[in-house]
Protein backbone atom coordinates (compact mmCIF):
# COMPACT_ATOMS: atom_id res chain seq x y z
CA UNK A 1 0.00 0.00 0.00
CA UNK A 2 2.91 2.45 0.63
CA UNK A 3 6.29 2.56 1.44
CA UNK A 4 6.98 4.10 4.60
CA UNK A 5 10.61 3.83 4.63
CA UNK A 6 10.74 6.48 1.41
CA UNK A 7 8.25 8.84 3.09
CA UNK A 8 8.28 8.57 6.49
CA UNK A 9 11.77 8.81 9.02
CA UNK A 10 9.67 8.15 12.33
CA UNK A 11 12.13 6.13 13.93
CA UNK A 12 13.87 9.57 15.94
CA UNK A 13 10.70 8.97 18.04
CA UNK A 14 12.22 5.64 18.91
CA UNK A 15 14.37 7.22 22.03
CA UNK A 16 10.62 7.53 23.32
CA UNK A 17 10.47 3.44 24.08
CA UNK A 18 12.90 3.10 26.64
CA UNK A 19 11.94 6.57 28.27
CA UNK A 20 8.20 5.56 28.88
CA UNK A 21 9.56 1.75 30.23
CA UNK A 22 11.65 3.88 32.25
CA UNK A 23 9.17 5.77 33.25
CA UNK A 24 6.72 3.35 34.40
CA UNK A 25 9.19 1.79 37.04
CA UNK A 26 10.28 5.19 38.06
CA UNK A 27 6.81 5.82 38.67
CA UNK A 28 6.81 9.01 36.51
CA UNK A 29 3.47 11.01 36.99
CA UNK A 30 0.84 9.37 35.13
CA UNK A 31 0.74 12.37 32.39
CA UNK A 32 4.24 12.02 31.45
CA UNK A 33 4.02 8.35 31.43
CA UNK A 34 0.71 8.50 29.29
CA UNK A 35 2.49 10.94 27.06
CA UNK A 36 6.04 9.71 26.40
CA UNK A 37 4.39 5.74 25.71
CA UNK A 38 1.68 7.63 23.41
CA UNK A 39 4.59 8.55 21.26
CA UNK A 40 6.43 6.12 21.83
CA UNK A 41 3.86 3.39 19.91
CA UNK A 42 4.17 5.91 16.83
CA UNK A 43 7.18 4.73 15.41
CA UNK A 44 6.24 1.29 16.37
CA UNK A 45 3.41 1.21 14.55
CA UNK A 46 5.22 2.76 11.41
CA UNK A 47 7.81 -0.18 11.48
CA UNK A 48 4.99 -3.15 11.41
CA UNK A 49 3.48 -1.19 8.52
CA UNK A 50 7.00 -1.16 7.11
CA UNK A 51 7.85 -4.66 8.02
CA UNK A 52 4.23 -5.44 6.73
CA UNK A 53 5.11 -3.97 2.86
CA UNK A 54 8.91 -5.58 3.14
CA UNK A 55 6.84 -8.96 3.64
CA UNK A 56 4.33 -8.27 1.15
CA UNK A 57 6.89 -7.63 -1.19
CA UNK A 58 8.64 -10.92 -0.93
CA UNK A 59 5.12 -12.78 -0.97
CA UNK A 60 3.59 -11.18 -3.97
CA UNK A 61 0.75 -9.18 -4.52
CA UNK A 62 -2.13 -11.29 -3.69
CA UNK A 63 -0.81 -12.89 -0.37
CA UNK A 64 0.95 -9.58 0.41
CA UNK A 65 -2.78 -8.07 -0.14
CA UNK A 66 -4.03 -9.96 2.35
CA UNK A 67 -0.87 -9.28 4.90
CA UNK A 68 -1.72 -5.49 4.54
CA UNK A 69 -5.50 -6.08 5.43
CA UNK A 70 -4.68 -8.23 8.24
CA UNK A 71 -1.95 -6.25 10.08
CA UNK A 72 -2.92 -2.59 8.72
CA UNK A 73 -4.32 -1.51 12.35
CA UNK A 74 -2.14 -3.76 14.45
CA UNK A 75 -1.10 -1.38 16.77
CA UNK A 76 -4.40 0.01 17.55
CA UNK A 77 -5.64 -3.52 17.66
CA UNK A 78 -3.42 -4.14 20.39
CA UNK A 79 -4.13 -1.34 22.67
CA UNK A 80 -7.76 -1.95 22.73
CA UNK A 81 -7.28 -5.36 23.94
CA UNK A 82 -5.12 -3.88 26.65
CA UNK A 83 -8.14 -1.68 27.12
CA UNK A 84 -10.37 -4.41 27.39
CA UNK A 85 -8.47 -6.24 29.64
CA UNK A 86 -8.47 -3.32 31.83
CA UNK A 87 -12.38 -3.14 31.75
CA UNK A 88 -12.04 -0.08 29.60
CA UNK A 89 -14.93 -0.47 27.47
CA UNK A 90 -16.42 2.79 26.62
CA UNK A 91 -13.29 3.48 25.27
CA UNK A 92 -12.57 0.75 23.41
CA UNK A 93 -15.81 1.76 21.24
CA UNK A 94 -14.66 5.45 21.51
CA UNK A 95 -11.29 4.42 19.79
CA UNK A 96 -13.55 2.62 17.12
CA UNK A 97 -15.49 5.39 16.39
CA UNK A 98 -12.49 7.52 16.73
CA UNK A 99 -10.74 5.39 14.08
CA UNK A 100 -13.61 5.44 11.61
CA UNK A 101 -14.22 9.28 12.09
CA UNK A 102 -10.78 10.12 11.88
CA UNK A 103 -10.14 8.18 8.39
CA UNK A 104 -12.66 9.91 6.58
CA UNK A 105 -12.74 12.98 8.11
CA UNK A 106 -9.67 13.46 9.22
CA UNK A 107 -7.18 12.19 6.81
CA UNK A 108 -9.46 12.54 3.73
CA UNK A 109 -10.00 16.03 4.61
CA UNK A 110 -6.58 16.93 4.82
CA UNK A 111 -5.37 14.57 1.82
CA UNK A 112 -8.27 16.08 -0.30
CA UNK A 113 -7.02 19.80 1.00
CA UNK A 114 -3.42 19.41 0.41
CA UNK A 115 -3.52 17.06 -2.33
CA UNK A 116 -6.13 19.70 -4.26
CA UNK A 117 -4.09 23.03 -3.40
CA UNK A 118 -0.90 21.83 -4.97
CA UNK A 119 -2.45 19.82 -8.11
CA UNK A 120 -5.90 21.23 -8.75
CA UNK A 121 -9.46 19.00 -9.59
CA UNK A 122 -7.76 14.91 -8.60
CA UNK A 123 -9.32 12.56 -10.13
CA UNK A 124 -9.75 8.67 -8.97
CA UNK A 125 -11.57 5.56 -9.98
CA UNK A 126 -15.27 6.21 -9.53
CA UNK A 127 -16.17 2.44 -9.64
CA UNK A 128 -13.54 1.36 -6.49
CA UNK A 129 -15.31 5.02 -4.61
CA UNK A 130 -18.96 3.50 -5.62
CA UNK A 131 -18.50 0.41 -3.45
CA UNK A 132 -15.83 2.05 -0.77
CA UNK A 133 -19.02 4.31 -0.09
CA UNK A 134 -21.63 1.30 -0.07
CA UNK A 135 -19.08 -0.67 2.60
CA UNK A 136 -18.78 2.47 4.43
CA UNK A 137 -23.00 2.86 4.83
CA UNK A 138 -23.03 -0.79 5.27
CA UNK A 139 -20.09 -0.88 8.40
CA UNK A 140 -22.65 2.28 9.92
CA UNK A 141 -25.55 -0.25 9.51
CA UNK A 142 -23.90 -3.11 11.18
CA UNK A 143 -22.54 -1.13 13.79
CA UNK A 144 -25.74 0.77 14.71
CA UNK A 145 -28.65 -2.07 14.74
CA UNK A 146 -27.18 -3.57 17.51
CA UNK A 147 -27.32 0.08 19.41
CA UNK A 148 -30.44 1.09 18.37
CA UNK A 149 -32.30 -2.55 18.84
CA UNK A 150 -30.64 -2.90 22.25
CA UNK A 151 -32.80 -1.43 24.67
CA UNK A 152 -35.72 -3.68 23.30
CA UNK A 153 -34.19 -6.64 23.34
CA UNK A 154 -32.44 -6.06 26.49
CA UNK A 155 -35.83 -5.32 28.55
CA UNK A 156 -37.03 -9.14 28.13
CA UNK A 157 -33.58 -11.00 27.66
CA UNK A 158 -30.22 -9.09 28.83
CA UNK A 159 -27.74 -11.45 27.31
CA UNK A 160 -29.53 -11.52 23.91
CA UNK A 161 -27.70 -7.96 23.05
CA UNK A 162 -24.19 -10.34 23.87
CA UNK A 163 -25.63 -12.61 21.22
CA UNK A 164 -26.71 -9.80 18.33
CA UNK A 165 -23.36 -8.19 18.70
CA UNK A 166 -21.66 -11.79 18.18
CA UNK A 167 -24.35 -12.38 15.23
CA UNK A 168 -23.67 -9.19 13.66
CA UNK A 169 -19.55 -9.14 14.61
CA UNK A 170 -19.42 -12.41 12.68
CA UNK A 171 -21.46 -11.39 9.64
CA UNK A 172 -19.29 -8.44 9.00
CA UNK A 173 -16.06 -10.14 9.63
CA UNK A 174 -17.69 -12.11 6.26
CA UNK A 175 -18.86 -9.45 4.14
CA UNK A 176 -15.01 -8.22 4.86
CA UNK A 177 -13.41 -11.01 3.67
CA UNK A 178 -15.70 -11.39 0.47
CA UNK A 179 -14.63 -7.39 -0.34
CA UNK A 180 -11.00 -8.48 0.09
CA UNK A 181 -11.52 -11.47 -2.16
CA UNK A 182 -13.21 -9.23 -5.07
CA UNK A 183 -10.97 -6.70 -4.11
CA UNK A 184 -8.29 -8.91 -5.48
CA UNK A 185 -9.23 -11.07 -7.83
CA UNK A 186 -12.60 -8.86 -9.71
CA UNK A 187 -11.28 -4.90 -9.44
CA UNK A 188 -9.90 -3.51 -12.52
CA UNK A 189 -6.14 -2.32 -12.01
CA UNK A 190 -4.74 -4.64 -10.58
CA UNK A 191 -1.92 -5.34 -13.44
CA UNK A 192 -0.21 -2.11 -12.30
CA UNK A 193 -0.96 -2.85 -8.67
CA UNK A 194 1.01 -6.72 -9.06
CA UNK A 195 3.92 -4.36 -10.65
CA UNK A 196 4.33 -1.97 -8.01
CA UNK A 197 3.86 -4.96 -5.61
CA UNK A 198 6.94 -6.71 -7.01
CA UNK A 199 9.51 -3.93 -5.94
CA UNK A 200 11.54 -5.37 -3.79
CA UNK A 201 12.38 -3.03 -0.54
CA UNK A 202 15.98 -3.35 1.20
CA UNK A 203 14.76 -5.87 3.64
CA UNK A 204 14.89 -9.93 3.87
CA UNK A 205 12.23 -12.12 4.84
CA UNK A 206 13.90 -13.04 7.89
CA UNK A 207 14.55 -9.10 8.75
CA UNK A 208 11.04 -8.35 8.42
CA UNK A 209 9.26 -10.98 10.04
CA UNK A 210 11.46 -10.14 13.34
CA UNK A 211 10.93 -6.39 13.16
CA UNK A 212 7.18 -7.61 12.88
CA UNK A 213 7.48 -9.41 15.96
CA UNK A 214 10.00 -7.03 17.73
CA UNK A 215 7.94 -3.91 17.12
CA UNK A 216 4.60 -6.14 18.24
CA UNK A 217 6.17 -6.90 21.26
CA UNK A 218 7.21 -3.43 22.48
CA UNK A 219 3.33 -1.91 20.81
CA UNK A 220 2.23 -4.45 23.30
CA UNK A 221 4.29 -3.62 26.54
CA UNK A 222 3.83 0.11 25.59
CA UNK A 223 -0.12 -0.38 25.10
CA UNK A 224 -0.56 -2.05 29.10
CA UNK A 225 1.54 1.16 30.25
CA UNK A 226 -0.68 3.73 27.96
CA UNK A 227 -3.48 2.16 29.08
CA UNK A 228 -2.82 1.75 33.02
CA UNK A 229 -2.41 5.78 32.89
CA UNK A 230 -5.75 6.68 31.38
CA UNK A 231 -7.54 7.05 33.87
CA UNK A 232 -5.48 9.18 36.73
CA UNK A 233 -4.71 11.46 33.01
CA UNK A 234 -8.33 11.75 33.09
CA UNK A 235 -8.37 12.58 36.66
CA UNK A 236 -5.67 15.34 36.10
CA UNK A 237 -6.20 16.88 33.42
CA UNK A 238 -10.25 16.50 33.40
CA UNK A 239 -10.92 15.51 29.67
CA UNK A 240 -13.06 12.24 29.41
CA UNK A 241 -12.04 9.27 29.06
CA UNK A 242 -14.48 9.35 26.33
CA UNK A 243 -12.64 12.26 24.49
CA UNK A 244 -9.44 10.27 24.54
CA UNK A 245 -10.81 7.58 22.80
CA UNK A 246 -12.02 9.52 19.99
CA UNK A 247 -9.21 11.50 19.68
CA UNK A 248 -6.11 10.42 21.15
CA UNK A 249 -6.69 6.92 20.98
CA UNK A 250 -6.96 6.84 17.38
CA UNK A 251 -4.40 9.25 16.26
CA UNK A 252 -1.44 7.89 18.39
CA UNK A 253 -2.45 4.22 16.51
CA UNK A 254 -2.15 5.45 13.10
CA UNK A 255 -0.67 8.52 12.29
CA UNK A 256 2.49 6.97 10.37
CA UNK A 257 -0.57 5.93 8.34
CA UNK A 258 -2.19 8.86 8.21
CA UNK A 259 0.51 10.94 7.16
CA UNK A 260 1.81 8.40 4.08
CA UNK A 261 -2.13 8.86 3.05
CA UNK A 262 -1.56 12.64 2.84
CA UNK A 263 1.55 12.32 1.35
CA UNK A 264 0.07 10.16 -1.95
CA UNK A 265 -2.55 12.75 -2.48
CA UNK A 266 0.62 15.12 -2.55
CA UNK A 267 1.78 13.24 -4.78
CA UNK A 268 -1.37 12.92 -7.19
CA UNK A 269 -1.77 9.49 -6.39
CA UNK A 270 -5.51 9.92 -4.88
CA UNK A 271 -6.33 6.38 -5.65
CA UNK A 272 -4.04 5.17 -3.14
CA UNK A 273 -4.37 7.81 -0.74
CA UNK A 274 -8.31 6.43 -0.89
CA UNK A 275 -7.24 2.64 -0.06
CA UNK A 276 -5.60 4.24 2.98
CA UNK A 277 -8.14 6.37 4.39
CA UNK A 278 -10.92 4.17 3.18
CA UNK A 279 -9.54 1.24 3.37
CA UNK A 280 -8.51 1.68 6.95
CA UNK A 281 -12.22 2.96 7.92
CA UNK A 282 -13.46 -0.07 6.47
CA UNK A 283 -11.01 -2.38 8.08
CA UNK A 284 -11.86 -1.43 11.71
CA UNK A 285 -15.19 -1.13 11.03
CA UNK A 286 -15.61 -4.76 9.34
CA UNK A 287 -12.57 -6.37 10.85
CA UNK A 288 -10.89 -5.07 14.51
CA UNK A 289 -14.56 -4.24 15.73
CA UNK A 290 -15.93 -7.56 15.17
CA UNK A 291 -12.43 -9.30 15.95
CA UNK A 292 -12.65 -7.52 19.36
CA UNK A 293 -16.42 -8.63 20.33
CA UNK A 294 -14.46 -12.63 20.03
CA UNK A 295 -11.78 -11.17 22.06
CA UNK A 296 -13.38 -9.41 24.93
CA UNK A 297 -15.61 -12.48 25.47
CA UNK A 298 -12.15 -14.97 25.60
CA UNK A 299 -11.15 -12.47 27.90
CA UNK A 300 -14.18 -12.76 29.90
CA UNK A 301 -14.82 -9.02 29.31
CA UNK A 302 -17.96 -9.19 27.16
CA UNK A 303 -17.63 -6.60 23.83
CA UNK A 304 -20.99 -5.32 22.61
CA UNK A 305 -21.68 -3.32 19.25
CA UNK A 306 -23.60 -0.90 21.44
CA UNK A 307 -22.62 2.88 20.68
CA UNK A 308 -24.25 5.80 22.15
CA UNK A 309 -26.54 7.87 20.58
CA UNK A 310 -23.73 10.70 19.93
CA UNK A 311 -21.69 8.36 18.10
CA UNK A 312 -24.13 7.27 15.70
CA UNK A 313 -24.93 10.72 14.45
CA UNK A 314 -21.44 10.96 14.42
CA UNK A 315 -20.97 8.29 12.14
CA UNK A 316 -23.70 8.66 10.01
CA UNK A 317 -22.26 12.03 9.04
CA UNK A 318 -18.81 11.24 8.39
CA UNK A 319 -19.77 8.72 6.22
CA UNK A 320 -22.35 10.29 4.31
CA UNK A 321 -20.41 13.28 3.39
CA UNK A 322 -17.43 11.24 2.98
CA UNK A 323 -19.29 9.28 0.18
CA UNK A 324 -20.76 12.48 -1.53
CA UNK A 325 -17.30 13.88 -1.73
CA UNK A 326 -15.69 10.53 -3.28
CA UNK A 327 -18.88 9.19 -5.53
CA UNK A 328 -18.10 11.46 -8.47
CA UNK A 329 -14.90 10.45 -9.34
CA UNK A 330 -12.85 13.82 -8.69
CA UNK A 331 -11.92 16.23 -5.46
CA UNK A 332 -11.18 19.40 -5.36
CA UNK A 333 -9.41 21.38 -2.07
CA UNK A 334 -12.68 23.13 -0.83
CA UNK A 335 -14.17 19.49 -0.22
CA UNK A 336 -11.20 18.46 1.98
CA UNK A 337 -11.87 21.74 3.77
CA UNK A 338 -14.88 20.49 4.27
CA UNK A 339 -14.65 17.15 5.59
CA UNK A 340 -11.76 18.97 7.98
CA UNK A 341 -15.11 21.29 9.35
CA UNK A 342 -17.27 18.66 9.98
CA UNK A 343 -14.66 16.62 12.18
CA UNK A 344 -13.51 19.56 13.80
CA UNK A 345 -17.40 20.08 14.80
CA UNK A 346 -17.87 16.96 15.88
CA UNK A 347 -14.45 17.28 17.91
CA UNK A 348 -15.74 20.36 20.06
CA UNK A 349 -18.66 18.75 20.44
CA UNK A 350 -17.09 15.51 21.81
CA UNK A 351 -14.61 17.57 24.62
CA UNK A 352 -17.38 19.45 25.63
CA UNK A 353 -19.60 15.93 26.16
CA UNK A 354 -19.64 15.31 29.96
CA UNK A 355 -19.15 11.56 30.93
Amino acid sequence: MSDYARYLNLNLLLVFVPIAIVGEFLHWPPLLVFAVSALAVVPLASLIGQATEELAAHTGPRLGGLLNATLGNAAELIITIFAIRAGLLELVKASITGSILGNVLLVLGLSILLGGLKNGTQRFDRSHAGINSTMLILAVVGLGIPSLFSHAIEVKHHEAVEYLSLGVALVLIVIYGLSLIYSFFTLPGMEEDEEEAHIRRGWSTSKASGVLLAATLLIAWLSEILVGAVEPVVEVVGITEFFLGIIIIPLVGNVAEHLVGVQMAIKNRMELSLAISVGSSLQIALFVAPALVFISLLMGNPLTLVFNQFELISLVAAVLIAALVSLDGESNWLEGAQLLVVYTIIGLAFFYLPT
